[in-house]
């Protein structure tokens, strides 16, 4: 089968890598443009790219799908199957027709939840205890096309979005090639999604890594793991930031309120809404992350301190 294949982020290149291994043709793996990136604003190429260029696969890199001489241009590849993983853009009606067998996607969330850009982010920062990944064909909506295949998994109670992203490439790689094999001999039920269940994973913004200490200890935490790498989770100490890495909650009653500091020896916690959250790893402005046991060697910090 000739397959076109579109992706950008590391999520997709185990993806990639599975088809690269198939008896399937890959036609073009088409990218976005590198970027600039880096304190240093080089030019980068995204993960995909590299895979691509170090396989010696056929690259294409249009700043817009939706252009007609682009559009034409994978006409012309007169592709079997258009396979989509983390491409970043939604793409055209003209485009999603072209492959005589459709176009299909991999998403990292059990659809119809979590639809949009960060499905594994949102599931750990709303305390999700299991996730997935499925296959479905294409429309011109967010993520609302019929769904081919999913494959579940639960969220380890300290698993951050990093851990369970490349967990869910791996899964997500396997369930494509099942996918494939299925579409080819003509055995796959597409299974349209209750749309009234459609829940949203918008992409994430820096504002969303700053702690509302208002919030309960567990939902904190929650934030912590899905937040990680980025834009990661921080509050403010003495009018300079402070990144939080590393938390776990705690029942403890208090009367504090919330973004007060009530231990500050053996260990660093902080009121909240509801509970109290033990932060074990942090990082001051312009230091470097460390223990919280030897943060608090290097600063002095009393009880009764407010955070943020």
């Amino acid at each position: 089968m000739k397959i076109l294949f579109m992706g950008s982020s590391a999520f997709a290149v185990p993806s990639l890598d599975a088809l690269v291994r198939s008896p399937h043709s890959i036609l073009e793996v088409v990218v976005q443009p590198d970027k600039q990136a880096g304190r240093g604003m080089h030019i980068t190429a995204c993960p995909v790219a590299e895979f691509a260029r170090s396989n010696g696969l056929a690259l294409f890199q249009p700043t817009s799908v939706r252009k007609e001489d682009v559009i034409e241009h994978f006409r012309g590849l007169a592709p079997d199957l258009l396979v989509i993983v983390a491409y970043g853009k939604i793409l055209p009606r003209a485009l999603i027709d072209i492959p005589r067998l459709g176009s299909i996607n991999v998403h990292a969330s059990l659809l119809p939840k979590y639809r949009g850009a960060a499905p594994i982010n949102w599931a750990i920062a709303n305390g999700e205890r299991e996730t997935g990944v499925t296959t479905m064909y294409i429309n011109e909506g967010l993520d609302a096309g019929d769904m081919l295949l999913s494959a579940s998994t639960p969220i380890g109670s300290e698993e951050t979005a990093l851990e369970l992203h490349d967990r869910l490439a791996t899964i997500g790689a396997a369930l494509l090639t099942e996918t494939v094999k299925k579409i080819e001999a003509g055995k796959i039920e597409p299974v349209p999604q209750d749309h009234s269940k459609a829940t949203f994973a918008p992409i994430l913004k820096k504002k969303d890594g700053r702690i509302d200490w208002q919030m309960p200890a567990f939902a904190i935490a929650n934030r912590v793991r899905g937040f990680s790498p980025w834009p990661g989770t921080f509050t403010s100490l003495n009018q300079k930031t402070v990144r939080v890495h590393k938390a776990q909650a705690a029942e403890i009653s208090h009367c504090e309120k919330p973004g007060t500091v009530i231990e500050a020896t053996n260990a660093l916690t902080v009121a909240c809404g509801r509970g109290a959250l033990c932060i074990l790893e942090l990082q001051s402005e312009g230091g470097r992350r460390m223990p919280a046991t030897d943060f608090l060697r290097g600063h002095k910090i009393a009880v009764g301190t407010k955070f943020g």
